[in-house]
């Protein structure tokens, strides 16, 4: 059976979800995807407390960027809020993940960035993944929190909340999360054993093109401020 465009959508939420848990970047109950529905001011977000073993297309919900909810059923992640702040500031992004990746959240927990340690971080997230200030989580400041540490780049580590990570897909936004949680991983690995070794800019700017042109999202005019 051909399914219709918001169907379609809904089950890319659903393989979304799936693929972060497979990939044990979000136990049952925590954690969000969503993905924007078209040119439309709408998004299609994983429900609350989702349960990603059992879910189906049909527990996703349809949202106004207003947080007005357009069907019936489930409510909404709770941080629905933080991922239509996204949507707005950002009208190139069309998938948002947020997860509690364990190495990920630690680093946040103790508010220190992973600064790039390894090129691909240049090439698909835009430089380091930097800390935000503490936003209370299910509320609008965490949105703006979020869209600070973000800065032009493709994630950020939410202050002793977890990972937030916005792509120009929704296969990008799962990359984006896997690579996080591998970094900070990496990270936290070097540090018990000395002072890890930075790459330094030098070395970077041939990556500049690649980034621009292959997974950068942010909005133009914020480039001449960054």
């Amino acid at each position: 059976m051909t399914l219709n465009k918001e169907d379609q959508l809904r089950l890319e939420v659903v393989n979304g979800a799936k693929a972060i848990f497979s990939k044990g970047l979000v136990e049952a109950g925590e954690g969000n995807v969503s993905v924007r529905n078209g040119k439309k001011e709408e998004l299609f977000i994983t429900p609350s407390f989702n349960q990603y073993n059992t879910l189906k297309k049909e527990e996703i919900v349809h949202l106004n960027f207003e947080g007005t909810p357009l069907s019936a059923g489930k409510l909404p992640s709770t941080e629905a809020k933080m991922h239509i702040a996204i949507y707005k500031s950002r009208p190139k992004v069309q998938s948002v993940i947020h997860t509690h990746s364990l190495y990920a959240t630690t680093l946040s927990i103790v508010r220190k960035n992973i600064p790039i340690i390894m090129e691909e971080m240049y090439i698909f997230l835009g430089g380091s993944v930097n800390i935000s200030e503490f936003g209370e989580a299910h509320t609008i400041e965490i949105g703006d929190v979020a869209l600070k540490a973000l800065g032009i780049k493709n994630a950020a580590l939410l202050a002793n909340h977890g990972v937030i990570v916005c792509g120009k897909s929704l296969d990008h936004a799962v990359k984006f999360a896997e690579l996080v949680e591998k970094l900070a991983k990496m990270y936290w690995g070097a540090l018990q054993i000395g002072k890890p070794n930075i790459i330094s800019k030098e070395h970077l700017d041939r990556f500049q093109k690649l980034f621009e042109s292959l997974f950068a999202n942010y909005p133009r005019h914020m480039r001449k401020k960054t």
